[in-house]
């Protein structure tokens, strides 16, 4: 099917109104609503389809030159599945769910921020929604021409403080210097399935550092949660 027959507006991206839109937002001013921005549900994700894992391994590359056209909401929706979504409701510990990528004791130390043109919003794993964080467009902070007019920037911030609440307390977690090894490692397989997702897609994908200072202000982060990188995602232009 060709992709402009099926594309559909983020509810987010403009005035909602009608049925369908109500049933893609969260309506319920939840913590951290965001100058009136929309929490997001987000579609379920779909498990199947696309290219193969080998088929998207020979296909996988960064492609810098993005187009600015929308992502459909379904195929955002599975990116962020794709990326660091809940695939089992019973992790390696107990009491934790499983992800899409590992992580150090299941700590899920990373946090997706992502930048839509109308705002930016945290990646809720769990309840697989997105909840707005500020309003305005800060896709800019990905520090990359061509980024800031891609329709999808995601911005990897580490908690730290995570590493507390984790189920397992090996020693490591309590090391700084361990604790940049596993943030870094963390970081790296989460972008590695973003690239893969966009390979099986035919989507266009760009990891690169971001402007992490101005980033963390702007984005209300908290003292433990630090800027890393950023990736973007969106279609060939």
């Amino acid at each position: 099917m060709n992709r402009r027959t099926f594309l559909k507006t983020l509810p987010a991206l403009s005035v909602l109104a009608g049925p369908a839109a109500a049933r893609s937002a969260v309506t319920s001013k939840a913590p951290g609503f965001a100058q009136g921005l929309q929490p997001i549900k987000l579609a379920k994700p779909q498990t199947e389809g696309g290219k193969s894992v080998l088929a998207a391994l020979k296909e996988r590359k960064t492609v810098r030159n993005i187009s600015s056209e929308k992502l459909p909401e379904q195929v955002l929706s599975n990116l962020l599945w794709a990326a660091f979504g809940v695939n089992r409701q019973k992790g390696p510990f107990a009491g934790r769910t499983g992800r899409t990528a590992a992580s150090a004791s299941n700590s899920q130390e990373i946090d997706l921020y992502v930048a839509l043109p109308e705002g930016v919003y945290h990646y809720e794993a769990v309840g697989h929604r997105l909840r707005p964080v500020v309003a305005g467009d800060f896709r800019r902070r990905s520090g990359r021409r061509a980024a800031a007019r891609a329709p999808v920037n995601i911005f990897y911030v580490v908690d730290i403080a995570k590493y507390k609440k984790a189920p397992f307390q090996e020693p490591g977690l309590r090391d700084p210097k361990v604790q940049k090894s596993y943030y870094y490692v963390a970081t790296g397989l989460i972008a590695g399935n973003v690239y893969l997702f966009a390979a099986s897609q035919g989507l266009a994908a760009h990891f690169h550092n971001c402007d992490k200072k101005n980033t963390a202000k702007e984005f209300k982060l908290r003292p433990e949660q630090r800027v890393l990188f950023a990736q973007t995602v969106g279609y060939p232009a």
